[in-house]
């Protein structure tokens, strides 16, 4: 495995260095074996990304789920048990993605 540069909460530093490799090392930190669902969610925080250059809170990120996957992945409950509780924090690390504004 490669050394991963990442800041003091384990987000990458550098955004660029993503890879899917990467997020299954990270993944493998935060003891998820990531599944398709969890492929699924990691791409759309991506895209999310992309679009409006900042990772989403929860219920945003519900939301913009819902909108995109459908209802059955974009609800609390099976975006809770995806990422351990905190989809939208756990949820932007694994996609390389910056820390939300708003977590704690």
């Amino acid at each position: 495995m490669t050394p991963l540069d990442l800041d003091p909460e384990g987000y990458l530093r550098d955004l660029s260095h993503w890879s899917p490799a990467v997020a299954e090392q990270l993944a493998q930190r935060e003891g998820i074996a990531l599944t398709a669902r969890h492929w699924q969610v990691l791409q759309a925080l991506r895209d999310f990304y992309r679009q409006f250059q900042l990772s989403p809170a929860n219920r945003p990120l519900i939301k913009y789920i819902a909108q995109t996957l459908g209802p059955e992945l974009g609800n609390s409950l099976q975006l809770n048990l995806l990422f351990k509780g905190a989809p939208a924090k756990v949820g932007a690390k694994l996609a390389g993605l910056p820390k939300p504004d708003n977590c704690l």
